[in-house]
């Protein structure tokens, strides 16, 4: 069994990963657009062929932010349930969702990658399904973003920052703050169904996220809380 600091310290550096590493895919799949990123590069399926490797990367990077995503609830499962066990499984469940939707998305990603073998082997026809079938495939990726590490992403950290200020298992500025964040950045998914773009929003939790991770990292969990139960 691992010690509450130790737990503490794991789930600061998950957290810095999972964050980490959606940005470390831009520079290697970025052109295929998506969230943030906007529209795909006209020329995606050419790029896709052309740059097998750059896409495989991708999807590395994508897989451990999965295992980085499941990773966060299974470390804190066992302090988070001696507060709140039902809501504490609920995050589980939340981010086991988010891990899921992730490696979809890789699966997509790799289909698409034979799509574009495809496209390039049959001479880069002007109009045929290839085109439509990897607009399609963006689509559902996008998709799969938007729900998993949109839309139940910040429903887990509602639920989970919700434990952390009723358990003060760290100080209540951190969990309220990201209280706030969280309900913004499910208000800004639920907008982007009906084309509102309000990216800036996702800031306020995105920043509390890392000065969470900090605060795990060199403070840990407040000792009187966990000692309490």
């Amino acid at each position: 069994m691992y010690s509450d600091r130790t737990i503490a310290r794991i789930v600061g550096v998950l957290f810095i990963v999972a964050t980490a590493a959606p940005i470390l895919t831009a520079p290697f799949i970025g052109f295929l657009g998506g969230g943030v990123l906007g529209e795909p590069s006209p020329d995606y399926l050419v790029r896709v062929s052309a740059n097998e490797l750059q896409v495989f990367m991708g999807m590395l990077i994508e897989l451990i932010w999965a295992l980085a995503v499941v990773g966060i609830p299974v470390v804190l499962l066992p302090i988070l349930k001696k507060h709140n066990k039902a809501l504490a499984l609920g995050f589980y469940s939340l981010r086991f969702v988010e891990a899921i939707s992730t490696i979809v998305g890789s699966i997509i990603l790799l289909t698409l990658l034979a799509l574009s073998q495809g496209f390039v082997t049959a001479g880069l026809p002007d109009a045929s399904y290839y085109q439509t079938l990897g607009s399609l495939l963006l689509a559902a990726r996008e998709g799969a973003f938007m729900i998993g590490s949109g839309l139940v992403w910040s429903l887990s950290a509602l639920t989970l920052n919700y434990i952390l200020y009723r358990s003060k298992l760290v100080p209540r500025w951190i969990s309220g703050w990201g209280l706030f964040g969280g309900g913004l950045s499910l208000a800004t998914y639920l907008l982007q169904f009906f084309g509102i773009g309000l990216d800036i929003l996702f800031l306020p939790i995105a920043v509390q996220e890392m000065v969470f991770a900090v605060w795990l990292i060199v403070k840990g969990f407040n000792s009187s809380a966990t000692e309490a139960i």
